[in-house]
Formats: structure tokens, sequence, C-alpha cells
């Protein structure tokens, strides 16, 4: 019990000590989640509870760094806490609730890009501590470090678009935003039935006729492409994302992590003592 207890104020001295370390992240979490809470209790009076829980989800989410840094016992630097922070408001409350991902043309292209790199970034400390801790008889390469950081960024991308795919299959939730187009070329259209593609161009209308025989003009001024073009540009942005921190991270590395920009997004392993938690430099970084 006494173990417990000194273990519980050993935390609670961390805690402290971060707020006083991190006056900046805690600020800024503290107006988001003041946004945050204001938006919930707006929606909650307008009846619009699938607002609410996407709030509510957001709170949660805001804690996914504390809950890194305890877990994996690393130290989150302040730019990339902060960044993670404004990424998920940007991508729930900007994008989802006020609709910015309709609104601004670019807005989800310019998070999938920053998913990319963040995500790089993640992938690279993983690899990076790996090399770093003793258990492990690890002696990676830059080159080798950087690609596991881009199949890291672009696996998690992938996993993404089948999470968005599954809901827009389940829950019919156009996550994966369609896309207006004038020409497609499809096998399908063959009289036939063979392999020969058939295109049609200079489309400006899709009528679709319902199981009652009705039919509906879309007024979209072409045909609607169901999805596969946001992912493929979703993935291409991610990939753009990952390659430049992976190249990032390759000189941060070559250079013994004396990259003043890389070491913003790059997590340390630390040491918890009694009073505080103390970020370990790098062995391979002290020559």
């Amino acid at each position: 019990m006494a173990r417990r207890k000194s273990g519980i104020r050993t935390i609670l001295r961390a805690a402290e000590d971060k707020l006083r370390r991190k006056r900046t992240v805690a600020a800024v979490y503290f107006l988001l989640r003041v946004l945050v809470i204001a938006i919930m209790a707006a929606r909650f009076l307008r009846g619009d509870f699938e607002s609410v829980f996407l709030c509510a989800l957001t709170l949660i989410l805001f804690l996914l760094p504390t809950v890194f840094e305890r877990t994996l016992m690393i130290e989150l630097p302040n730019t990339l806490e902060i960044i993670i922070m404004l990424f998920i408001f940007a991508a729930e409350i900007l994008g989802e609730i006020s609709a910015f991902y309709t609104t601004f043309k670019h807005w989800d292209t310019i998070l999938h890009t920053l998913n990319g790199f963040l995500c790089a970034a993640i992938g690279f400390a993983l690899v990076d501590m790996l090399n770093r801790t003793e258990k492990f008889s690890l002696s990676l390469s830059p080159v080798f470090m950087s690609i596991v950081a881009f199949c890291f960024s672009m696996t998690i991308g992938v996993l993404w678009e089948f999470f968005e795919c599954g809901m827009d299959q389940l829950l019919y939730l156009d996550m994966q935003k369609d896309t207006v187009i004038q020409t497609i070329s499809s096998v399908m259209l063959d009289p036939t039935g063979g392999n020969r593609r058939i295109v049609i161009r200079d489309i400006v209308d899709t009528i679709v006729v319902t199981a009652d025989g009705q039919e509906i003009s879309l007024g979209l001024g072409g045909y609607l492409d169901v999805g596969i073009l946001d992912t493929m540009k979703d993935l291409a942005v991610n990939f753009v994302g990952a390659v430049v921190f992976s190249f990032i991270g390759f000189f941060y590395v070559k250079s013994r992590g004396k990259g003043k920009f890389a070491r913003r997004f790059i997590p340390q392993v630390v040491d918890i003592a009694p009073e505080h938690l103390n970020p370990v430099e790098p062995e391979h970084f002290k020559k």
C-alpha cells in the first residue's frame, strides 16, 4: 500500500512538473477543450447528438499524448504535442461538425498530408527508441530507419482508408468524399460482355432510376465517382508527407541529433525519477 501511494505521488509530481515545463501546451489544451465543450453544449441544445458524440470523442482523443507519454515512457516535444491536438480539432470539430471538408476544397488534402508527416515522425521515433534500448541488440542504419518510418506512415494511411470504406459501406457516412467527373471508362459497359473498355466523354448529368421506376437527376454536372479518386488522392498526399519526414529523419540521425527542426517531432525516452521526468539523450547522439 505504501509503495502504491508513493507511485501515485510520483505521478502527481511528474504531472505538476509537466505543467510547469509545458505551459504553452497546457494553454493550447485548455483553450481547445473549452471550445469543444462550448460546441458540445450548443449542439446538445439543438438536438444534434451525432455532433455531441464527435465532441466527446474529441475530448478523449486530446488525452492521447499524455497516455502515450505515460505508457511508452517518452517525452513528447511541445511542437508535436500541440500539432496533434490541433490536428484532432481540425479533423473532428472543423472538418466534420463545421463542414470544412466540403466548404474548403483542400481541407482534407492538407490534413492527410500532415497525417503522413506525423505518422512518419511517430514511426521513426518508435524505431529510434528500439535502436537505443539496451534490451535490443539493434544497430540500424539511418536509411533503414527512414524506410521503416515511411512504411509505418503508409500503413496507417491504408488502414485509415479501410476504416473510411467500411464506415461508408456499413453506415453510409460518406467519409470517402465523392468526385464529379465528366469521363468514364469501363469494360462493364461492353455490350458483348467481353473485356473491351467503353469510354463515355462529356458527361453533363447522371440520372438514377429507383426500384419503383422513379428517375432522379443528380444535377451534379457529370458522373458521380464513388470514393476511389478521393482515396487515391489521400494516399498520394500521405505519401508526400511520409517521404518529407523520412528525409528529415535520415539527416537527423546522420547529424547525430543536431537537427533542431526534426527534434521538435521526435519523442525522447525518459527516466522516471521521484521528482520529475528526465529526457534521456540518445547514446549515439552524445558522441
